[in-house]
């Protein structure tokens, strides 16, 4: 059974209808990219999926367990990691630091007294910090990182709370081109290896082409295509839509 099953999302705000009945699945081991033109309902379907957003139709379901009705926090805490198209760290704290309350949170302990959380969860941040090849920049203050730093610090956030499903919102947005291939390669590892899910969402068609192993087309909130990147990329519905810029 696939990890994240989806079926017949609808949300509508007055009378757009951002996403209509979209259903899908993602395994694990599995990247997939959901894409589409701008205004397709991606952030619609993606928010829902996280909780933050309430459908008015449809079902979320995490290996069997309905998630639809919950809050964002109880669904990380069931194993769903989120990294954010704008990058969300504590500019105020250590790039470890930063791992480190993410961890903390996780195991339901209070962080109150920053002296006394400083020696709490270290060496578990500094093997995620390893993970992502920021161990190195630990003590450095988060505000003064490269933004592809902070995408990779941010990578390491997500994965404190050893997630099964990993969700990701323009992972590469803002990135140089050169480090945009880099992260997603680096993404694509630790999903494998650690047999996790991840459903991605992108604009850079060279990214997800070149890493998604399904892609899922929205235009106006339905789906309007589903394979392997090889048959999206040849699909004539999703080159009027989405590749060639227009709009059906």
């Amino acid at each position: 059974m696939s990890l994240l099953q989806v079926e017949g999302l609808q949300k509508s705000f007055g009378g757009v209808r951002a996403v209509a009945g979209v259903s899908f699945e993602v395994a694990r081991g599995e990247l997939l990219a959901l894409i589409g033109p701008n205004g397709a309902g991606k952030s619609t379907c993606f928010n829902m999926l996280f909780g933050l957003i309430r459908p008015d139709a449809g079902a979320v379901r995490l290996d069997g367990l309905e998630i639809t009705a919950l809050k964002p926090r109880a669904i990380w805490r069931l194993g769903v990691g989120r990294t954010f198209q704008i990058t969300a760290t504590f500019s105020s704290m250590t790039v470890i630091e930063n791992v480190q309350m993410a961890l903390i949170s996780h195991a339901g302990k209070s962080f109150s007294m920053l002296s006394r959380a400083r020696q709490m969860a270290r060496q578990r941040a500094l093997e995620l910090l390893d993970l992502v090849g920021m161990a190195d920049q630990a003590e450095r203050a988060s505000s003064i990182l490269a933004y592809g730093d902070l995408k990779r610090l941010e990578l390491a956030i997500a994965l404190a709370n050893e997630p099964g499903l990993l969700l990701m919102d323009e992972p590469t947005a803002g990135m140089a081109p050169g480090e945009r291939g880099a992260l997603m390669d680096l993404v694509a590892t630790i999903v494998r290896q650690r047999h996790m899910a991840s459903l991605f969402t992108e604009h850079d068609m060279d990214i997800v082409f070149g890493h998604a192993d399904r892609v899922l087309v929205l235009n106006r909130g339905e789906l309007i295509a589903e394979g392997p990147p090889a048959a999206i990329r040849n699909d004539p519905r999703v080159r009027e839509v989405y590749l060639g810029g227009g709009h059906a």
